[in-house]
């Protein structure tokens, strides 16, 4: 056979196979709360009876105009909304979360999921007041257990006992030797510290002494690539720690998600993460205030509203890294 007749085979061949699907990527923003427009502290779990996804976040009152600028109600008296997906890609907004008014309150943040044995587990901060300024004297916040054998009907579990009547973002991971929430204490500094359960009941600290100096918040622990990692929103990017242990961490020298991305919905400081590890890849799922919006040049609340973003974490000598402005395919498959 010549060379034009083997040339004319492959392109026949070729063309019998049609062309190649492009992968499937991503959306910016991969997720708007129709209500509020203030989605932010996602946390998503997978939902074994109906085969898909779901996600749990704030729902803060983006959209209100207060007259006072400094005047943070619109942050509280939120509800947990949710939304659902089949792939992780293409999520729809799927109502609020109804928990009992017994062990809840007025305001509810930072919802952590964990699923083990046929129950779904819930951590959620709660606020019993609405401040009208961050720090304000009287605010108590606490962490509830909240258990579901379907994430729709929720019991209340235990209030988590941690030494400090200032206590926000849980994360939980499970160890060898039980398990493990870390959280941020904002009576101490705002650091990140961590607690110890053999049953998911009963709490110990297990030290006085933070996790690291850096003081953050929405803490996310995750075990990738042969390490357990700890990111927490420092408000001027993400830390990464790193440990072996999961008692030890070393901090990496750069932050993630500090600089701003280039896509539209995408150019501001990447906060409060949560992060799913999908078979050898891990996804980190932030949200981002709109100040820098074209709609933000005429209203000023416009920064108010938050969006969920989607990135590929990638771990690369030793480090975490992440290019928010590379298109990514955040597929998510059956755990």
């Amino acid at each position: 056979m010549g060379w034009k007749s083997a040339l004319w085979g492959l392109a026949l061949a070729v063309g019998l196979a049609g062309p190649v699907a492009a992968a499937p990527v991503a959306p910016k923003p991969l997720y708007r709360d129709p209500v509020y427009d203030g989605a932010a502290d996602a946390s998503i779990v997978y939902d074994h009876a109906r085969s898909r996804w779901t996600m749990f976040y704030t729902n803060r009152r983006a959209t209100m105009k207060l007259s006072d600028s400094k005047d943070v109600a619109w942050v509280h008296r939120t509800h947990i909304g949710t939304a659902v997906s089949q792939d992780g890609l293409a999520w729809r907004y799927d109502g609020v979360a109804r928990f009992p008014a017994a062990c809840t309150g007025p305001t509810q943040w930072a919802p952590e999921l964990y699923y083990e044995g046929g129950l779904y587990h819930m951590w959620l901060t709660i606020v019993p007041v609405v401040s009208h300024r961050w720090g304000e004297k009287g605010a108590v916040r606490k962490i509830v257990h909240l258990t579901s054998p379907d994430l729709h009907r929720w019991s209340c579990g235990d209030t988590l006992q941690l030494g400090s009547d200032r206590v926000i973002d849980a994360s939980l991971l499970k160890l060898t030797s039980g398990y493990r929430l870390w959280y941020k204490d904002e009576q101490n500094g705002s650091q990140i510290k961590a607690a110890d359960s053999p049953d998911l009941k009963t709490w110990t600290k297990v030290s006085d002494i933070p996790v690291t100096q850096t003081p953050g918040e929405g803490p996310k622990v995750f075990r990738f690539k042969g390490f357990y990692w700890l990111i927490a929103d420092a408000w001027k990017g993400l830390i990464v720690l790193r440990s072996t242990d999961a008692t030890t961490w070393q901090q990496q020298g750069a932050r993630l998600l500090e600089t701003p991305g280039t896509r539209p919905t995408d150019v501001g400081l990447g906060q409060h993460p949560d992060v799913v590890v999908n078979g050898d890849r891990a996804f980190i799922y932030y949200f981002v205030h709109q100040g820098e919006a074209p709609q933000a040049a005429s209203d000023p609340h416009w920064r108010q509203r938050t969006v969920i973003q989607v990135a590929e974490l990638k771990f690369v000598d030793g480090k975490l890294d992440v290019d928010r402005d590379a298109e990514v395919d955040a597929t998510l498959t059956p755990p």
